[in-house]
């Protein structure tokens, strides 16, 4: 790439805000690791301008139309840098006025029109749209109206009540949006999980092809698919470190060497996130990685464990504790079977009853990505997503699924467009793809929206026309404990209500939870037979871990889903796999594990 681009990467995310902000990181990160992706920074382009014009009032329908652009654009599964005008304008929703503007950064470096809306707004106004509870419209009334232009301004301002008077903005939304501040503050030191995933394995792949090295992975919290990470922790063995310690520091993505040592070092990246080396001999690979992926916690039970029988653990091996000689150290294996263990997953290593069971041989042989047989959750561009059904279908065939779900919005959310018309239309040309792709089995569905009093899109004699129906909150999030519950509840006890999507509707770092009973819901699942999903999307993850030990224990089934609105995000699905396992599921548990025949009798009890 030319000196020009990586001065656009460099500023990019300086001057973006909110969701353009994190496009703009993850375009910058690409970048810098070697794997740019024009289409991310292209993308934080376009919801930078749709933000801004939010702010400034413009019209709603351009705001959509760039937000739309955005999503289109990063999802697309094309080099946005090497298209043509013509080219530009075929990707959906790309009309003329948006491509032009993709042109002209693409050739200059700048838009015009974005860098006057970028002169007329405040950086810190851009920053309080990252705030969950309050977005663009609202963090342009109180710049208007107040004057307020930074986060700390706008706490200030609430602590004095000077957001009252304001129509719009009461004592729970008052508090609401402490809790988004409370929110984006705590994640500002954390990244999502496919961030931290896609850097460390790069980062594993470059080191491993370094002379000398033996064996890397990536190891601590990564490991053990925790839902944020603060740092990253690489594992590497080798005779001689300081080859590898020159390839860590010395090479992209690298901003700042924080520590260099003969065995460990750390980086931080261009984008903040903070990566730590550490290199072992051969002989230690074992000790040492059940040592670093922990957690803390599991560590301290097993160093107990060690203990107790007369040793003593720690990363370089299990020693006997009176004569320091080396009992065991090469496997983890090794290490957790001389203290009387099975061998434990690392997504269980969290000190959640995980050693008791152990010590009983119970273990659950826990769900992995290769038992998945199918997706239930996806989008294409008939609604919301930006790749056609045809390359949804190509991408999970080729991923190998024995079936595929197709389930786009219903009408309950109009932004969508969705008409009983198009439905049928899709569904006709579903059942024409059915088989045609590697023998894979399509299903055709719908995600519903699920309306404040439970009610869902379409009357019972329509959705009873769907392979699979998957109902969702996307609405009125701050409704009551007590609403919410009776919202779900009513929703479950739908006969064609097959799975409840994204449970909590959480946003990490964005939105909170629901509050619902969710004893409630479960137990309700339980006996109306609905599976909840576990989405995959990093930004959700939902359910989170902890609720899917709860529901496991009402007897729940589950599914895990991509929610995946492009075909590039079908891969995406590793991470609810991960957030499966954190989850203590197995195969059994999971209804997108079992085969096509178990599955529809699932989705369609005889009656």
């Amino acid at each position: 790439m030319t000196g020009a681009t990586r001065d656009r990467f460099r500023t990019l995310a300086a001057r973006t805000g909110g969701i353009a902000q994190r496009l703009a990181d993850r375009a910058h990160r690409d970048y810098r690791g070697g794997m740019a992706r024009p289409n991310d920074e292209v993308a934080a382009l376009l919801q930078e301008y749709s933000d801004l014009l939010s702010i400034s009032g413009g019209a709603a329908y351009k705001v959509r139309a760039y937000e739309k652009a955005a999503r289109a654009i990063s999802g697309h599964p094309q080099d946005v840098s090497a298209m043509d005008a013509d080219t530009l304008r075929s990707v959906p929703g790309v009309g003329k006025a948006i491509a032009d503007k993709v042109l002209e950064y693409l050739r200059t470096g700048s838009v015009r029109a974005l860098d006057a809306l970028r002169d007329e707004i405040p950086s810190g106004v851009r920053d309080l749209t990252a705030i969950p509870n309050l977005g663009p419209r609202k963090a342009a009334t109180l710049y208007q109206d107040l004057g307020i232009a930074s986060t700390d301004e706008l706490v200030e301002a609430i602590h004095a009540g000077r957001l009252r008077d304001i129509p719009g903005f009461g004592a729970k939304t008052e508090e609401n949006i402490l809790h988004g501040v409370e929110l984006t503050r705590q994640s500002e030191e954390r990244v999502h999980l496919d961030t931290a995933m896609e850097q460390a394995e790069e980062l594993v792949e470059r080191l491993l092809s370094v002379d000398g090295c033996q064996r890397c992975t990536h190891a601590g919290s990564l490991r053990r698919f925790a839902e944020t990470i603060g740092d990253v922790d690489i594992l590497a063995a080798a005779g001689e470190p300081r080859p590898l310690m020159d390839a860590f520091t010395e090479q992209e993505p690298v901003a700042e060497v924080t520590a260099a040592g003969e065995k460990k070092s750390s980086i931080r990246t261009t984008d903040g996130l903070r990566i730590d080396l550490r290199v072992v001999p051969l002989s230690a690979w074992g000790a040492a990685l059940q040592y670093f992926t922990g957690s803390r916690t599991h560590n301290i039970r097993t160093r107990e464990i060690a203990g107790n029988a007369g040793l003593k653990l720690s990363e370089y091996g299990l020693f006997d504790a009176e004569t320091d000689q080396l009992v065991v150290s090469e496997t983890e294996e090794e290490v957790y079977n001389r203290l009387g263990l099975p061998w434990i997953p690392p997504p269980l290593r969290e000190d959640r009853g995980e050693i008791e069971v152990a010590r009983k041989r119970e273990l659950p042989d826990i769900v992995s990505e290769t038992d998945i047989r199918g997706d239930l959750h996806t989008h294409t561009d008939l609604t919301d997503g930006v790749s056609p059904l045809e390359d949804m279908v190509a991408t999970a065939a080729e991923r190998g699924y024995a079936y595929y779900a197709v389930t786009d919005h219903a009408p309950g959310l109009p932004m969508h467009r969705m008409t009983d018309e198009k439905a049928l239309a899709q569904r006709e040309r579903v059942r024409e793809l059915d088989g045609a792709y590697r023998g894979m089995r399509l299903l055709h569905g719908s995600e519903l929206n699920i309306g404040p009093d439970g009610a869902v899109d379409w009357p019972e004699e329509f959705l009873n026309g769907f392979d699979i129906c998957v109902a969702s909150v996307h609405t009125h999030f701050n409704q009551p404990r007590e609403e919410m519950t009776r919202r779900l509840v009513r929703a479950c006890e739908n006969p064609c209500v097959n799975i409840i999507g994204h449970p909590t509707a959480r946003l990490i770092g964005r939105r909170p939870a629901i509050d619902a009973d969710l004893d409630e819901v479960f137990r309700t699942c339980a006996r109306t037979r609905t599976a909840l999903e576990i989405n995959a999307s990093p930004h959700r993850l939902d359910l989170r871990d902890e609720d899917i030990l709860l529901a496991k224990k009402y007897g729940v089934r589950f599914a895990v889903n991509s929610d995946a609105h492009s075909a590039v995000h079908l891969a995406g699905l590793r991470y609810g796999v991960g957030t499966a396992q954190r989850g203590w599921l197995t195969s059994e548990d999971v209804i997108n594990t079992w085969p096509m025949h178990r599955l529809r009798r699932f989705l369609r009890p005889p009656s």
